[in-house]
């Protein structure tokens, strides 16, 4: 996950600033020592870390900190503050013109996840209720266009295409095409590079010239630590960029370039990407972020997540259900639908407040959720009606259904015993203030 290392790290630090009662200025002083050391390591830029600590220490010194009840609360509070104020303070979003479309030109090296980014994008707008329509300018790599075609596809966006010809009047003529067809947001994938010369940056400054786009975003590969800030200054100075789009964030331990990018260019990170998948998108909240950071989660991306992928009349089904305490296989088989598409387990459960520090070390698998649909997929409608009906007999012909073991269909039998235990204690305590809260392992933890 984004910034695990950095977060283990600061909470650790943390940590020790809370076992002291009162702090002492050579308490904070050592422990921006170690926040430095941290920084460094997560690849943020140096001067980005010589001016944050900095300016987190002459904070943190001042006589109202440390003579606060909760020193260690109050520098907490300071780092959260700052860390923000690196990131931008505001969730910064894109700037539609009066009149559309608006126009958005992506543009990055070749690697930095830019073709699929493209598509993300157009998916994200097409479900605000916008009309996007993708465009091909990417005329040298192989099979570029129809790798767009592809995820256009399955984003259920337009794509815009004239084959091999010059990039500028593929630029100029899909404006044409948007505006007679309505559409009224226009996204160019442009050409990348395996590295910035001076032929990529003549081809992308003629097809801003060409259609005066609204937003020039740069797509900028997370894991490339601080060679993604670099080459994001590379792209400002020659083309004046508005915006970064980070794709890989999910797979980046360090995060650093995340906090260095709007420091050294001063260009915001407006979009991230968290995944594979098309629905692995978001726009990037500074201050969502370093919650993440600080590990006091992320309640609300995850609220949102949940009100963009899980459907109202399965959530009222399963309400029902659980009413009604009939609860069954059946219904597990959604929900678990459901949660997959909100992302993974880890990713998500990483969003509670004062959980991801817990769940460094547990084994967190996804794929064990494909396991336990193959093993209700296997079962007969009965068995899925009532599990108590499966007998060892039965369980041998799940399993080898399945391409599983018995011992993975006990497993989740008993899961969803424990399951069916909490609901009912669950509904007892909502209808007259009496009984425990359950507690059940979520399928994929051990």
């Amino acid at each position: 996950m984004a910034f695990e290392g950095l977060s283990e790290k600061l909470n650790n630090v943390f940590r020790k600033l809370k076992g002291h009662g009162t702090l002492t200025e050579n308490d904070v002083r050592e422990a921006m020592r170690e926040v430095k050391l941290a920084l460094l390591e997560a690849d943020v830029s140096y001067k980005v870390v010589k001016d944050f600590v900095g300016k987190v220490t002459e904070r943190a010194v001042g006589s109202d900190v440390l003579a606060s009840l909760t020193p260690a609360q109050q520098v907490i509070k300071i780092v959260n503050e700052e860390l923000i104020s690196l990131m931008g303070n505001d969730n910064a979003k894109i700037k539609f013109p009066s009149k559309p479309p608006c126009i958005i030109m992506m543009c990055g090296l070749q690697g930095s996840g830019k073709t699929t980014h493209a598509a993300k994008l157009a998916k994200y707008f097409k479900e605000q209720d916008r009309r996007p329509l993708l465009v091909a300018c990417d005329v040298y790599r192989p099979a570029a266009i129809n790798q767009l075609q592809v995820v256009g596809d399955k984003a259920g966006v337009k794509v815009f295409e004239m084959g091999q010809i010059n990039p500028v009047t593929i630029a100029k003529e899909s404006i044409k095409h948007a505006k007679d067809h309505g559409n009224d947001v226009v996204i160019i994938d442009t050409a990348g590079r395996l590295h910035i010369d001076e032929e990529l940056m003549d081809e992308l400054k003629n097809i801003k010239a060409e259609v005066g786009p609204d937003e020039i975003m740069l797509v900028v590969d997370s894991m490339t630590g601080q060679d993604a800030v670099n080459v994001a200054k590379a792209f400002d100075d020659a083309l004046g960029i508005d915006s970064v789009l980070m794709s890989k964030l999910d797979s980046d331990t360090r995060g650093g370039a995340a906090l260095s990018v709007l420091a050294v260019t001063g260009k915001p990170i407006k979009f991230v990407g968290t995944g594979e998948k098309l629905d692995d998108f978001e726009p990037f909240h500074p201050e969502r972020m370093s919650s993440r950071i600080l590990g006091m989660g992320d309640m609300l991306t995850l609220i949102e997540r949940a009100e963009s992928t899980i459907e109202e009349k399965t959530a009222k089904k399963l309400a029902e259900r659980l009413k009604e305490n009939t609860f069954d296989m059946n219904d597990l088989l959604d929900q678990m639908k459901q949660v997959r598409k909100m992302g993974s387990l880890k990713q998500i459960i990483g969003m509670l407040p004062g959980v991801s520090e817990k769940i460094k070390d547990v084994d967190i698998d996804d794929h064990q959720l494909y396991r336990i649909e193959a093993i209700i997929t296997s079962m007969t409608p009965e068995e899925r009606e009532k599990p108590s009906i499966i007998n060892p007999s039965r369980k041998k012909r799940i399993a080898a259904g399945s391409g599983n073991t018995v011992a993975d269909v006990n497993r989740l039998l008993k899961q969803f015993e424990e399951m069916q235990k909490m609901m009912k204690k669950v509904g007892i305590y909502g209808k007259n203030g009496r009984g425990k809260r359950g507690r059940m392992k979520l399928p994929g933890m051990r």
